[in-house]
């Protein structure tokens, strides 16, 4: 399988058919970064509460 870089994307869109992508533009994936992206905030959260109160 030939690797081409320029054909690489990293969000697909739903009308493109190309298997070269990180991300699919739809509900999922944006739910799945928030959960992501809260759970990394209650982590630097919580090291923070700990430096503070120890």
């Amino acid at each position: 399988m030939k690797k081409n870089e320029k054909d690489f994307e990293f969000v697909k869109n739903s009308e493109n058919d190309k298997n070269n992508y990180i991300f699919q533009n739809d509900n999922i994936t944006k739910i799945g970064t928030v959960i992501v992206a809260a759970f990394l905030v209650g982590l630097i959260l919580a090291v923070i509460f700990t430096g503070v109160f120890f």
